[in-house]
């Protein structure tokens, strides 16, 4: 496969495209080259124009690239003018995002959350590359009605899927929040787990509640909620227990699509009394990714809840770097937070982070953290 990426003179470009071959590899291909190239905007038609379309052509064809995939999203009519051009398939990174996300689910939830995504995205590109669709359906005997198109009809069939399946993912929401109310009429401490993808909170949930949900060193390894009761242990002669949530990993452009089907999963970290925000302290653009996080916490309605910054693999990192202290205040958006760095990996400042844990359970609504001096 063929990675391109395009300079839009924006925030947050990858010129070496790394995460778009680790979303590659996620998703069970391997990336054979990359190019890149700068614009002021998107060409209408090719979206890199025709001379870069057509070097990008003769790299594919000197590789062996049987598929291209861009790093930016592409229009419907973008997507089907590069594919007859280049005669090979063309996606972008929603398609592979969705792909990734298709793969990984495993709860009923999830999978409808990923079936209502594709669908609609699906419900976009119709036109793709099956000129087939123009043909006219209809008559006595077919299932269109009279002079209804191939395009027509499938469009109509997608509407009708994704009507059941949003029909059906409420229902499983509500059957969510019905758990929800539960657990907060039993006054259980709320902890949701949030970050970008792959810096590590599956596997400090795993260290924390001392289960064996799936981690793995890849994006996306985890896609479904999961919520475990976990005792912290007496603090001020109180037994603590408190309710911790791992939620599925952001990523830089995330699919507006995807944040929206994805809704019932993300309610847990919007309705949580405490968000760990998870950072991989070994990622060179760690500052990048905590700002992803934070655009997406405002855009699923948490940006008011507390945070605790948790900086994980801190053991990846060269002596030099390595912090020397536990914890620390780091200022995110104009507000000073508590930062602990910890290897979920080997249990380095676990038994801190457990302490502070416990002891926000217990202060009252509002009240914060001491000042450090």
């Amino acid at each position: 496969m063929l990675l391109v990426g395009v300079d839009f003179h924006t925030d947050g470009f990858d010129a070496e495209l790394q995460e778009l071959a680790l979303l590659v590899q996620s998703a069970g291909m391997q990336p054979v080259g990359k190019i890149t190239c700068k614009r002021q905007a998107p060409d209408p038609a090719l979206f890199v124009g025709k001379g870069k379309a057509e070097e990008i052509k003769a790299l594919a064809t000197q590789l062996g690239a049987v598929e291209v995939v861009f790093d930016q999203s592409l229009s419907p009519a973008q997507q089907r003018n590069l594919e007859r051009h280049w005669d090979m398939p063309v996606n972008d990174r929603t398609l592979l995002i969705l792909e990734i996300f298709a793969q990984r689910a495993r709860s009923h939830e999830g999978k409808l959350q990923v079936e209502l995504a594709r669908l609609q995205y699906l419900s976009t590109r119709l036109v793709r590359r099956w000129s087939h669709l123009e043909r006219q359906r209809g008559g006595i005997g077919n299932r269109g009605g009279p002079g209804e198109t191939q395009i027509e009809l499938d469009r109509r069939m997608l509407g009708e899927g994704i009507k059941r399946t949003r029909e059906r993912l409420e229902k499983v929401m509500r059957q969510r929040q019905t758990q929800r109310k539960q657990r907060l009429r039993q006054e259980t401490f709320r902890i949701s787990l949030v970050g970008y993808t792959n810096a590590g909170k599956s596997t400090l949930f795993n260290a924390l509640v001392k289960a064996r949900s799936y981690a793995a060193d890849q994006l996306f390894a985890t896609l479904d909620t999961t919520t475990r009761q976990i005792y912290l242990g007496q603090t001020d002669g109180l037994a603590t227990s408190v309710s911790l949530s791992d939620t599925v990993g952001f990523i830089r452009d995330l699919p507006h699509g995807l944040v929206k089907a994805f809704a019932a999963t993300l309610q847990e970290a919007a309705e949580a009394d405490l968000l760990l925000h998870v950072v991989d302290a070994h990622h060179p653009e760690w500052v990048a990714q905590i700002q992803q996080v934070q655009a997406v916490l405002q855009e699923i309605g948490a940006q008011h809840i507390p945070q605790l910054l948790v900086f994980n693999k801190v053991d990846a990192l060269p002596d030099f770097r390595k912090p020397v202290q536990s914890h620390d205040r780091y200022e995110l958006e104009g507000v000073p937070v508590d930062r602990f760095f910890i290897s979920a990996q080997t249990g380095l400042g676990l038994n801190e982070l457990r302490h502070e844990l416990a002891l926000r359970s217990h202060r009252a609504p509002g009240e914060h953290a001491p000042e450090w001096v």
